[in-house]
């Protein structure tokens, strides 16, 4: 091939940013490939942490890391763009127009060329066609939307005080985010008491509605029940085994007609992969969307195309099912693809994956955290929970930092936090 290999990732998430700093470092001072990431956005957030966006419980700017900024220290290119489609035979990604939020056209669709493909382009709540979902819920699924959250729970917070009313918010969706979120919102309202009526709190009525049996079905049980029990502690409704029919301007109608009155709600519920994605360029995807991959992190139908955390399904020889849409897979995968993928341009072998199963976190924000050691290392299995679980928990974050940035700049970045914190708002207030 008389160019360098055309490596491109699709998707700037904790996968995609990873793999393309991890191979752009690389490649750094070499001519045998060139790294391109291709993200809508100009800024990666951590997706874990976009709920304390949405409660406005964390200082975004400082959370953010911009891809040109980032692309340009790691010798990667980043070009922003939206995917719309795949040309196989071609080779070529398909990219959408770029519009200003006033509709100007920025950018026409184009066309990005590539050898290696990478598709890590996440994942976003399913609303199963339920009627009135889209028309009348928020979603967490990207920074945009939880800024754009933030802003109307700011505007109900002062019509409540304003008008003496009650803040009766409906979440739909039990799982990480749902359970998290709700945890967040009344850790907000209680800071946010400290700055005018001390009686905000007590007006937030929260309901969680899920349809499974439990909350946070992907955690193991005993995660589960403390939660929801912490959960109802604080004061929220908690309704397992209760589906969701319809949303509407004034709450959600459930099984039996009955109405869940909200004023702001929320749908968390169900992962599957953007829709583009169905059936991509003939190749096999779930109905969830997602690109079935063998073992080696390869599509099925295309060994040059690859697929990476939630965006993909991977069913492992001693699992029953694919593994779980979380950052855990994500990381390992990315990090495993980064391993080995230089070797397997240089036409070696590509090892398959294997997952490393190191527990399960959850942080209900200020209220506790609960976790389980994972099948490595000492204690496996043990339970976990209070101060050492949320410590456990915000180290997750501080090992991405580092793999991403570095030791040095990472604990600056930490160090900078920590100042900040002293002589900022707790939450945002503007």
């Amino acid at each position: 091939m008389s160019h360098p290999i055309r490596i491109v990732i699709v998707g700037g998430g904790i996968a995609g940013i990873l793999l393309a700093t991890r191979l752009g470092n690389h490649y750094a001072h070499s001519d045998e490939a060139r790294v391109t990431l291709i993200d809508s956005s100009q800024t990666h957030i951590w997706k874990p942490m976009l709920h304390t966006i949405a409660a406005g419980t964390r200082d975004v700017s400082q959370q953010q890391v911009s891809y040109l900024a980032h692309a340009s220290a790691h010798r990667f290119a980043w070009q922003p763009g939206r995917m719309c489609g795949l040309d196989r035979a071609r080779k070529e990604v398909l990219l959408d127009e770029i519009r200003t939020p006033e509709g100007e056209l920025v950018l026409e669709p184009r066309t990005i060329p590539f050898d290696v493909l990478v598709l890590s382009v996440g994942s976003q709540a399913n609303d199963f066609g339920v009627p009135g979902v889209r028309q009348h819920c928020h979603f967490i699924d990207s920074q945009k939307q939880a800024e754009a959250f933030n802003v109307v729970l700011r505007n109900r917070m002062l019509r409540a005080v304003a008008k003496d009313e009650r803040l009766r918010v409906a979440i739909v969706g039990a799982g990480a985010t749902g359970v998290e979120l709700s945890a967040e919102l009344s850790r907000v309202l209680e800071i946010a008491e400290g700055y005018g009526d001390p009686t905000l709190r007590s007006r937030l009525s929260l309901t969680l509605l899920e349809s499974g049996p439990r909350v946070l079905a992907s955690f193991p049980p005993k995660i589960s029940a403390s939660s929801e029990e912490q959960l109802r502690h604080i004061g929220f409704r908690v309704q397992t085994s209760t589906r969701v029919t319809a949303a509407q301007s004034n709450g959600f109608q459930i099984d039996g007609g009955r109405l869940v009155s909200a004023d702001l709600m929320v749908w968390a519920a169900g992962v599957k992969a953007p829709d583009f994605m169905n059936n991509l360029a003939g190749m096999e995807t779930t109905r969830s969307n997602q690109i079935v991959v063998k073992a080696t992190l390869q599509s099925t139908s295309d060994d040059n195309i690859f697929a990476l955390g939630d965006c993909a399904s991977l069913t492992l020889m001693d699992h029953e099912r694919p593994l779980p849409p979380t950052a855990q897979v994500a990381t390992q995968q990315a990090e495993h693809l980064a391993r080995h993928l230089p070797a397997w341009l240089a036409r070696a072998p590509l090892p398959d994956f294997k997952f490393r199963d190191y527990g399960s976190l959850v942080s209900l924000s200020d209220y506790g955290a609960f976790g389980t050691l994972g099948s490595f290392g000492f204690f496996r299995g043990g339970f976990i929970r209070g101060r050492f679980a949320q410590m456990s928990h915000a180290m997750l974050y501080r090992r991405l930092q580092q793999a991403l940035h570095g030791f040095g700049k990472a604990a600056l970045m930490w160090s900078a936090e920590q100042i900040n914190s002293l002589v900022q708002p707790k939450i945002r207030l503007s």
